[in-house]
């Protein structure tokens, strides 16, 4: 192996994960090895992220919204499985703390660590790297700014988008006869519309995408509906669609997006997946958290939802607004007339 073993962490979701993927890039340009280090909703995404040699999941106990009990022996294992690791870059949102992190690792031996933190870190770490989180950079950038600091820079040519290995896995033969069936087999030949989130407050109504299913059939598109929730993906697609719901892997999900002409979604995983693919993203973005940081990055798209109502920057999970405003207010019409303005 030529060249330090880094272990690169980000241990919330898989569009975390993904956003990630310019920063991972840069850091394998010099790396002899990468290991990432991700939480169980971002494992499989890691999985897909060119440069990444070797995964190692963990459930992180002051990340997840689920936390689990701190527990002697889990955090052992992780200071066992970071042993040998040269370096590491904790990467981590605006409003999360590098240093619970960089604690364990310092245990397991790493010798040089690099994090962005506003709180002193004394002796975790050795690359504290300081930013202005009102500019509200993409996060995706933000993350390269990190990496940049610790000094490792993109390879020339990488234009700095997201990406994901290629070739991805071929898609199920079952999936396969589905979409042959419903006659969207070509690529660029269909829409895709995932009306599932990891949060309420992210959440288009199930009825307007129901409706919007319907009226994108009558705008002449085929429609595939993705998602895990089976029984809201049926009531989205009824007899106009595709459904693959908890069908797809999130490599077949990848290749689902990849053939897409256009996904519709709220702000979720599969959103930055499409745009990991090149997939242009319909984005239905509820203001909770600012959309400067967090849209699709790096391919075209529309974002709807009113960015300036009275949720704006709470990150709320569950919308604190009485009748979901900054989303509800979005109309069937309007989605139908951006997927034609993508597709174009």
């Amino acid at each position: 192996m030529s060249g330090p073993r880094v272990l690169v962490a980000r241990l919330d979701d898989a569009g975390d994960v993904l956003l990630s993927g310019p920063a991972v890039r840069a850091v394998r340009a010099r790396a002899g090895e990468v290991v990432f280090l991700a939480g169980p909703a971002g494992s499989a995404a890691a999985e897909l992220l060119p440069g990444v040699d070797r995964v190692v999941e963990w459930r992180a106990p002051w990340i997840l919204s689920e936390p689990p009990p701190v527990d002697g022996a889990a955090v052992d294992a992780l200071v066992r499985q970071a042993r040998g690791c040269d370096e590491a870059l904790i990467l981590t949102s605006f409003h999360q703390s590098a240093l619970p992190l960089a604690l364990l690792l310092r245990l397991a031996g790493v010798r040089r660590i690099s994090a962005i933190s506003e709180d002193y870190p004394g002796s975790l770490l050795d690359v504290r790297h300081r930013v202005d989180e009102s500019l509200d950079v993409p996060e995706a950038e933000r993350m390269l700014a990190l990496a940049r600091a610790a000094g490792f820079e993109l390879p020339p040519g990488d234009d700095g988008k997201l990406a994901v290995r290629q070739p991805l896995p071929d898609i199920s033969p079952e999936i396969g006869q589905m979409l042959a069936a419903g006659g969207v087999a070509g690529k660029g030949t269909y829409v895709v519309v995932h009306p599932g989130t990891s949060a309420p407050a992210r959440t288009w109504p199930a009825e307007r995408h129901r409706r919007t299913v319907r009226d994108l059939a009558h705008d002449g598109h085929r429609i595939v509906v993705t998602g895990k929730e089976r029984d809201l993906t049926a009531f989205v697609a009824g007899d106009d669609a595709v459904d693959l719901g908890g069908r797809t892997s999130f490599a077949e999900l990848a290749a689902v997006l990849e053939r897409a002409g256009v996904l519709v979604a709220g702000n979720t995983g599969p959103a930055h997946l499409a745009a990991a693919v090149g997939t242009p993203v319909v984005s239905l973005f509820a203001p909770v958290v600012p959309a400067e940081r967090w849209a699709p990055y790096g391919v075209p798209t529309v974002l709807l939802g009113d960015q300036d109502a009275p949720c704006r920057g709470s990150r709320a999970r569950t919308c604190p607004v009485p009748g979901h405003p900054c989303l509800s207010q979005i109309a069937s019409e309007q989605v139908v007339k951006a997927v034609r303005e993508l597709t174009q």
